[in-house]
């Protein structure tokens, strides 16, 4: 039997330290987290941007985060399922709803700051690669609001949802530093971007190509996968008017409110609300009488 050396003995016990909660449980990678966060020191404490892309079963969420010494703060956030308020009703987490939430995400910022008039991005999409530029204005050269893309432990492959969000994002007039090498349409060998291919995906193009193709193919498929959207009388054919309206619509109002929604409860409301589902702690009396009427009926 060959000598197996003990690897993991005493000295390695007592010098071994017990990694973060969240790394432990894989939800952040401190190594990029610090590089993500951490700022020149002569920005003079000026708060480094990231904008936070997260991909959950149902919903696509973005924020753009700021971090200080108490935690991150939040400056401005975006849903894919308010894109319900925009006209795009069915597929939510797609590539798609990823670039118009991204676009959502940037206008309401730069309306929150004022700047939505100075940088308008790209107004009507082209899958043409562009950066935000800054702009010459009455007080002189004005520089875009800028924020770095924060993926997470998202794997950055070629054509991956995220760079969908970052491409709204950008569009929608911020500046987030990247290259083209990870949109869908790049060719890895000439190097160079196809902006019709970016485009198709930009619109649902690759999703329109895939209901037409099921529909030939296996009808009953097509039925189970895509049920919703012929309950809500969507074709194929449609899906480019919905997502180029519904972009017009969040360059008109980012901050448009859900007609469904109703009055908004108030915090004594939610308070109450909550109240509902929690279980009163028992004072010791309580707890005592408790026991003593198990006793007696056991005893009975």
């Amino acid at each position: 039997m060959p000598f197996t050396k003990l690897v993991k003995n005493s000295a390695y016990y007592s010098r071994y330290q017990t990694k973060y909660k969240r790394r432990r449980e894989g939800k952040t990678d401190y190594y990029a987290r610090k590089r993500l966060i951490s700022q020149a020191k002569n920005k003079y404490n000026a708060p480094k941007y990231r904008m936070v892309v997260r991909f959950t079963n149902r919903d696509i969420i973005t924020q753009i985060v700021y971090s200080e010494i108490s935690g991150d703060k939040v400056l401005a956030s975006a849903y894919s399922h308010e894109l319900k308020r925009y006209g795009i009703t069915q597929g939510l987490t797609n590539w798609s709803a990823a670039y118009a939430t991204g676009l959502l995400l940037a206008r309401r910022v730069l309306k929150k700051l004022e700047l939505d008039g100075e940088f308008t991005g790209v107004e009507e999409a082209d899958g043409e690669f562009t950066l935000t530029e800054a702009v010459e204005t009455e007080d002189g050269t004005r520089r875009p609001f800028k924020a770095f893309l924060d993926v997470g432990l998202t794997r950055t492959s070629t054509g991956a949802r995220v760079f969908g969000a970052m491409k709204g994002a950008s569009d929608g007039g911020i500046f987030v530093p990247h290259s083209e090498n990870r949109f869908p349409g790049f060719d890895i060998e000439s190097e160079e971007l196809d902006a019709e291919t970016l485009r198709k995906y930009i619109f649902a193009g690759h999703v329109a190509e895939y209901m037409e193709t099921l529909a030939d193919d296996d009808e009953e498929r097509y039925r189970g996968q895509f049920h919703k959207y012929t309950e809500a009388e969507v074709d194929a054919a449609d899906l480019e008017d919905i997502y180029a309206e519904a972009h017009k619509a969040i360059r008109e109002d980012p901050f448009k409110k859900d007609e469904d929604a109703g009055e908004k409860k108030s915090k004594a409301e939610w308070k109450a609300e909550s109240l509902k589902h929690k279980t009163a702690k028992l004072t010791r009396e309580e707890k005592k009488a408790r026991v003593e009427a198990k006793i007696r009926e056991l005893a009975a």
